[in-house]
């Protein structure tokens, strides 16, 4: 996706027009922000998935390029265009409302997967989202359990997902939003959370993280409830924190991280994620995490 993000002071009201502050243009997509977040984090990626014959598409690949992601997965569309997301970013909170046009990542095919069945049967672990067909997802995840290979479900943007979906994941990710979609759970609190953790859990997720902003992250395993809080950091732009924690958690999961460590790992690069504007070019590079976490790791022990 190329995200067209605008700034201005206050979200505008129903039919009103207000003054914006800054328009800026950034690579984005679930996908691609999680495998530059990978790979910027030490991960070694190669990206599955498609954009149109365009500007915006020229302009995705070369940033997956520039962050050393393998794309020759990537399918250049002749017959739609890239995605795109329309962002608008509110200066006094920080958050925002996205509105995406999906474009070529729909018409991902289960067979744009197979061609690159060389890559999943090499990865550590796999990542997955929902800007893309769900048929492919579920294509993947039954390849990668045949190929006994873990994934990560981010099951973004939210939607309702059947059974067979999340017990074929090892590790499935929401949000509050998502968390609620799923379970049907509005979550307003940590104890919100766990019971919908839970009732995923009851669902046939293995291992739940629902990432709660702010908060830090839930894990909810055969363990039961821990929650791994995060660091306060001055907001800037949302877009992308969960992004970032999952590109993150894919790379501290593959390299075989105590889960704690990932979380705290994950929500670092969250929490760094959103002090930046723009989505993939807010998202930290290992060395600049790592400074971070020693940075605070020295404050909390003065």
């Amino acid at each position: 996706m190329m995200d067209l993000i605008v700034r201005a002071d206050r979200m505008p009201k129903e039919g009103e027009t207000i003054v914006g502050k800054e328009f800026q243009r950034a690579p984005g997509g679930k996908g691609a922000n999680q495998a530059v977040a990978a790979a910027r984090l030490g991960g070694n990626v190669t990206m599955i998935g498609r954009v149109g014959d365009d500007l915006f598409g020229q302009d995705q690949i070369q940033s997956l390029k520039a962050a050393g992601i393998e794309t020759r997965y990537i399918t250049v569309d002749p017959e739609a265009p890239t995605g795109v997301g329309s962002i608008t970013l509110d200066d006094s909170s920080g958050n925002n409302r996205i509105i995406i046009i999906p474009g070529a990542n729909m018409r991902c095919t289960p067979e744009d997967v197979q061609r690159a069945d060389d890559a999943l049967r090499a990865a550590d672990v796999i990542l997955l989202q929902l800007e893309i067909p769900i048929e492919v997802n579920r294509y993947v995840l039954k390849r990668a359990r045949e190929l006994g290979k873990p994934v990560i479900f981010n099951p973004a943007p939210a939607r309702p997902l059947d059974r067979e979906l999340l017990e074929l994941a090892t590790v499935v990710t929401p949000n509050e939003t998502e968390a609620e979609a799923l379970t049907g759970i509005e979550i307003r609190s940590v104890e919100d959370a766990e019971r919908a953790a839970l009732a995923l859990r009851n669902q046939g997720v293995q291992t739940v993280i629902i990432t709660l902003g702010g908060k830090g992250s839930l894990l909810y395993d055969a363990s039961g409830p821990v929650l791994a809080p995060t660091w306060p950091v001055e907001v800037v732009d949302t877009t992308a924190a969960g992004d970032a924690f999952n590109g993150a958690f894919a790379v501290a999961y593959a390299k075989g991280m105590p889960m704690a460590e990932a979380l705290r790992f994950a929500n670092a690069a969250g929490a760094l994620t959103v002090t930046g504007m723009g989505a993939q070019p807010s998202i930290p590079t290992l060395e600049r995490l790592e400074a971070f976490l020693k940075e605070r790791e020295s404050a909390s022990e003065n």
